[in-house]
């Protein structure tokens, strides 16, 4: 005999739930507070039909919430192939969240949100094979930004073959539940012969509960000869956007930055936010350790925030230059933002033993427009 709420439950209104929806529902409690939940209720939010029972609920509810034994939310780390072989990793989050990253460079290629949105550009042209950079996601520069120095362009550390870091140090966190990748370079025989310095880059990604991805960097001068090291850096971020004309960076304004494209000359911010119109690059000094990323199309923002990282630039290369890059779609500039943590302007200094730290986390949240301001403005100013 069916109990009477399931007899109440007119058979054209049910449905079967989403684990989302079961997760929903639950309220992000924990397994042991989630099945205490009175089956009533569930039916009169008509959004699960019972096919076997408390225990196909309880099944789906586990599913729904990732529970292992204890009741944690699991998160998934996946090692697999990407494109043309090369190993990378998949982090995952229990709503959905994702973010992949090729070993090769140690380069975030993917952050998509609980909808499965990418937030990240990657160039259909990118060329996924050494020694060619991948165009797109998040490359490392190291030692070197740009063409500051004597070595290649931005450096060689997103053209090497990073290894999973087998002993990593402790990294402080509040939240155990959080889907995160150990990488490590070192320099080699072949390294040493352009850049002669000893160091281990330690690189930490980690993608946390609500779906923001935090990239943290650890550089140690390992040289035995007594000598100092100087680099420059930069988490080199592309960001996808519907429309480059749509999209204001708010948080650099009335700063001083140089100009790439006018020899580095330095000139200072005006106007209340950036906007773009023309090609730019442009390196911006002392900058706050929050800035957001205004889509106007999207009615999203991206908010970069950052620690050890006094610089930020700025990147589109527009039409022209496009056109010229052949691992770069002639249109695909009008998509694509770079907005990136750096240290540039004063290169960072390491004595032999000394370690220096680099952080940048960042975020996508929903954003309104009022007069074409954020409204409100609190994303710059509130944690």
């Amino acid at each position: 005999m069916l109990p009477p709420w399931r007899k109440r439950l007119p058979p054209k209104r049910r449905k079967t739930t989403s684990c989302d929806e079961i997760l929903d529902l639950a309220g992000g409690s924990d397994l042991e507070e989630a099945i205490k939940l009175p089956l009533i209720a569930i039916w009169r939010k008509n959004s699960f039909r019972f096919v076997g029972g408390s225990h196909d609920f309880l099944q789906l509810l586990k599913e729904a919430m990732g529970a292992t034994h204890n009741g944690q939310r699991k998160v998934f780390v996946e090692h697999c192939k990407g494109v043309n072989g090369i190993d990378k990793v998949i982090l995952r989050e229990v709503r959905g969240c994702s973010a992949e990253v090729y070993l090769y460079g140690g380069q975030v290629t993917s952050w998509k949100n609980e909808y499965r949105e990418e937030l990240l550009f990657v160039s259909s042209k990118a060329i996924f094979k050494p020694p060619k950079a991948i165009r797109g996601g998040i490359p490392i520069c190291f030692p070197q930004f740009g063409n500051q120095g004597s070595l290649e362009q931005h450096g060689f550390a997103r053209n090497r073959l990073w290894s999973i870091d087998p002993d990593p140090p402790p990294f402080p966190t509040n939240n155990p539940n959080k889907a995160f990748i150990d990488l490590i370079l070192k320099h080699s025989e072949e390294d040493m012969k352009i850049w002669p310095h000893r160091y281990e880059f330690r690189l930490r990604i980690t993608l946390g509960p609500g779906g923001d991805l935090m990239l943290t960097s650890r550089i140690r001068n390992t040289n035995t000869d007594g000598k100092s090291f100087a680099f420059t850096f930069a988490y080199h971020t592309y960001f996808a956007v519907s429309d480059i004309s749509e999209v204001r960076v708010e948080g650099l304004e009335t700063l001083d930055y140089l100009d790439n494209l006018k020899d580095k000359v330095r000139f200072t911010e005006q106007g209340d936010a950036i906007t773009f119109e023309s090609e730019v690059d442009k390196v911006y000094l002392s900058t706050p350790t929050k800035i957001a990323i205004l889509d106007h199309e999207r009615k999203r923002t991206f908010v970069l925030r950052k620690d050890g990282l006094p610089d930020a630039v700025v990147w589109n290369p527009w039409d022209k230059k496009a056109k010229a890059m052949p691992d770069f779609g002639d249109d695909e500039y009008k998509h694509m933002l770079c907005v990136e943590a750096a240290c540039v302007e004063k290169p960072i200094i390491l004595k032999p033993g000394e370690e220096w730290r680099g952080r940048q986390e960042i975020s996508a949240v929903p954003s309104s427009y009022c007069s074409g301001q954020l409204d409100p403005r609190k994303v710059l100013y509130t944690d």
